[in-house]
């Protein structure tokens, strides 16, 4: 799947879960997915045990957004 259908499942609206990164249609917020993802659930379980309205093409949008934020910020050390 091209990465810019990855970026069209992500949504950040000021009006929804307070701005914070969500999946379209959803109130589901993209961290509380790669907070699973951290913990070792599979995108499987995290589909079939939290959250049975996304696919694994939402979680895959969820690392790209993830993985998007690191690349493009800049960080400096403390």
């Amino acid at each position: 799947m091209p990465k810019q259908n990855y970026i069209n499942r992500i949504v950040v609206n000021p009006e929804i879960c307070h701005g914070q990164p969500c999946f379209k249609g959803t109130r589901i917020m993209v961290y509380l997915v790669l907070e699973l993802l951290e913990a070792g659930e599979t995108p499987e379980q995290i589909i079939a045990e939290y959250y049975p309205k996304l696919t694994k093409d939402d979680i895959k949008a969820a690392i790209h957004y993830a993985t998007e934020l690191i690349k493009n910020n800049e960080f400096v050390p403390v």
